[in-house]
């Protein structure tokens, strides 16, 4: 594709400082750039490789300091670059129609106008929209529904039951509604608690490559609108996930726990059971959840705390050998004055 930069403008609405007749073809990042490319810097440490870019142009948020280069001025370089990158280089999944060699129990419905790729199996009752896309290696549980234009990458699983909205995208490795971890007696008799309830992805959600969501004991694990969550995430039975949050990879988050809106959690967080975050949290990576969360805290740590507090002791670690050193003298130094 080529577009000229008074064409991106117009796409992206921005504004264009420089030549506007440039050609771009490509998109590349910032130091593999060259004529021909645009480029783009969305965090201010890059500014300092933007004279030594080849690129034809770069999408910026302000004209500051940057001399004899095409500018694309927008408000936020990332998603603009998003957007362009949506456009320069859009989805192709190859296949079309629905393939005889998928396997679609009597009784399943599926849309006339959905893909599904060969070695895929939907059971009996359930049911695919119009514009999903099913890869191979995928499975559909009995009674279980994909709404419209989502895309389920190769071998996810669906089981039984559980519900899934539209433009819902499942990577690959995906489980959705594998039994949550319920056992009476545990450690002695390990008794299995049937887990009869459901899974429900609700719209716009994107889930990572081998992340596990588990089905509710009783009512549902609930995945809500516009939810991201990134590779390797485990998700218990009955978890409520709050619109537009986000979860960072190798997360854990323990049954019943609530999560608000747009809660952020950075990776290799772990979450007790039965908690409540509230609205807008955010959470430090590697933070060890113990209690609730009020609403707008940031917190961080392990176990948690307020984060300016957490960056307070992360200080003084690496100090400890030193401060343990100190207090070894004084003590000795105590010591010798009471012995005199």
């Amino acid at each position: 594709m080529k577009m000229t930069l008074a064409e991106i403008a117009v796409f992206l609405g921005g504004t264009v400082v420089g030549a506007e007749n440039v050609i771009i073809e490509n998109i590349r990042s910032i130091d593999e750039a060259n004529e021909g490319d645009l480029t783009f810097v969305a965090n201010k440490k890059y500014f300092r490789m933007l004279k030594a870019t080849k690129a034809s142009a770069i999408l910026v948020s302000s004209p500051a300091s940057i001399e004899d280069k095409n500018l694309i001025i927008v408000a936020d370089p990332y998603a603009a670059l998003g957007k362009l990158l949506a456009h320069f280089y859009p989805l192709e999944h190859g296949f079309r129609g629905i393939s005889p060699d998928a396997y679609i129990e009597k009784g399943a419905v599926v849309s006339p106008e959905a893909v599904i790729f060969p070695r895929s199996f939907i059971a009996e009752g359930a049911r695919i929209g119009k514009g999903t896309i099913i890869y191979p290696g995928v499975f559909i549980g009995r009674n279980a529904s994909v709404g419209e234009n989502s895309v389920l990458y190769a071998n996810v699983t669906v089981y039984h039951s559980c519900v899934i909205g539209d433009r819902v995208i499942l990577h690959s490795g995906v489980v959705v509604g594998a039994d949550g971890f319920g056992f009476a007696s545990p450690g002695t008799g390990n008794v299995k608690i049937p887990q009869v309830g459901i899974v429900q992805i609700d719209d716009d959600v994107e889930i990572g490559a081998n992340t596990t969501i588990d089905r509710a004991a009783l009512g549902k694990t609930w995945i809500q609108r516009n939810v991201k969550i990134d590779n390797l995430v485990q998700i218990a039975h009955n978890v409520v996930i709050g619109e537009n949050s986000v979860i960072t990879a190798q997360v854990g988050i323990s049954g019943s726990t609530r999560l608000g809106k747009s809660v952020l959690v950075g990776g290799q967080t772990g979450m007790v059971g039965h908690l409540s975050i509230g609205d807008n949290v955010m959470i430090a990576a590697a933070s060890k959840i113990h209690r609730d969360i009020k609403s707008g805290e940031i917190v961080g740590g392990s176990p948690q705390m307020p984060y300016k507090q957490w960056l307070q002791v992360e200080a003084c670690r690496a100090k400890l050998p030193e401060m343990r050193s100190t207090l070894k003298d004084l003590v000795k130094k105590v010591d010798d004055l009471r012995g005199k």
